[in-house]
């Protein structure tokens, strides 16, 4: 009997709203002039720093990003609020992170040929979540009618691949039979609008995976989990501060600081090679050089991250075939990116062919896994 493990299908739900780097510059330099006007006196006096204005142009060059999803657009783009207008909702209601969730799951398990009886293990994994408790997961395991049990984990950029790892050994060790990581990435509330450096870099979206044994499987498209490798170190150069201590603080929820910020130009110096390293290590553990790796399927952070850790890998830019950018569409998605290029670009390999997903991000985390096409 196989004891092979599979991700047998993926679903990727998208929102019906864009922004564009234009709308976006255009909103935040109105708001820079808006800021910059009513503190003049403060500005003058050196007390106050002024707001710089952007460029389509500039964020494009310095991330590859033409637009992203959002959400709710209401607000987001509004000089007198700079934040998404998003609806509370009663506590009877399904919440906003778990409708996005189940849009996902439910392609996924379209592609995968389950339904909720097949699946016994339900994992939320992404950056942020909606509340603290319940968890999403179990929230979203009651509406599919999933039986077995569920819950959240959060890893920031690498929380689908540490989602799926748990996935993966789960099913090895037969704890479970069949388990679906989701990625409901609802990123924009935790958007500085106001912040030219930073607002800019994230999306909104929602990807679902599902894992089960070999034997199991009869969908299309399957991929062998060959193996999975993780690792962390902690590093302060990405933060985002906002929790339920911040009261107790009394620090102000709008304060600059509870909002994502990082220290850019240090997270590029010390991801890329860090995060090359430890692919080139993974891909080891089978004896594989990076030329034999068809596809890889990367964090979706940063355009120029991106090609200088292939270009240590490979020794040579890599093709959009090699390792496919969506970040040009959907911007940074935490930790949703590299599930998004593997369910955009993987039904084209042949069986055999190696790939491999990877996401890097905050924390610091790296986490990857090692598939074959079956």
């Amino acid at each position: 009997m196989s004891q092979a493990v599979v991700i047998s299908g993926t679903g990727l739900w998208k929102p019906e709203h864009t922004i564009t780097n234009e709308e976006l510059v255009e909103s935040y330099n109105a708001y820079a002039d808006k800021y910059n006007a009513e503190n003049a006196e403060a500005i003058e006096a050196g007390t106050v720093v002024a707001k710089p204005h952007s460029s389509a142009e500039f964020i494009y060059k310095a991330s590859g990003i033409k637009q992203r999803y959002i959400y709710i657009k209401e607000g987001a783009l509004d000089v007198n609020r700079m934040m998404p207008n998003i609806p509370a909702r009663a506590e009877e209601a399904l919440s906003d992170q778990a409708e996005i969730a189940i849009h996902a799951a439910k392609k996924a398990m379209v592609a995968a040929n389950k339904t909720g009886k097949d699946i016994d293990v339900v994992i939320v994994a992404c950056a942020y979540t909606q509340r603290y408790y319940p968890a999403i997961a179990i929230e979203v395991q009651n509406a599919l009618g999933i039986e077995g049990f569920g819950f959240d984990m959060l890893v920031a950029c690498s929380a689908a691949t540490f989602g799926l790892h748990r996935g993966y050994e789960m099913v090895k060790a037969g704890t479970a039979k069949c388990v679906m990581v989701i990625n409901p990435e609802l990123t924009s509330p935790q958007v500085n609008y106001m912040d030219r450096d930073s607002h800019f870099i994230f999306g909104d979206v929602s990807v679902a995976t599902i894992i089960e044994k070999a034997e199991t499987a009869t969908s299309a498209h399957q991929y062998e989990v060959l193996s999975t490798r993780a690792m962390t170190h902690f590093s302060n150069n990405i933060r985002s501060n906002f929790g339920y201590v911040m009261n107790a603080n009394n620090d102000s929820p709008l304060a600059a600081e509870q909002y994502f910020h990082q220290q850019g130009r240090k997270v590029f110096k010390e991801v890329c090679p860090m995060a090359a390293k430890h692919i080139e290590n993974h891909i080891g553990q089978h004896d594989l050089s990076a030329d034999q790796i068809k596809r890889w399927w990367l964090h979706q952070a940063n355009i120029n991250m991106n090609r200088l850790i292939c270009k240590m890998l490979l020794d040579r830019q890599p093709s959009q075939e090699d390792a496919p950018i969506v970040l040009d569409e959907f911007a940074n998605t935490a930790s949703a990116g590299s599930l998004i290029a593997f369910n955009r670009y993987n039904e084209d390999l042949e069986s055999g062919d190696f790939g491999l997903i990877c996401s890097f991000g905050a924390g610091y985390s790296i986490g990857s896994l090692v598939v074959r096409k079956v």
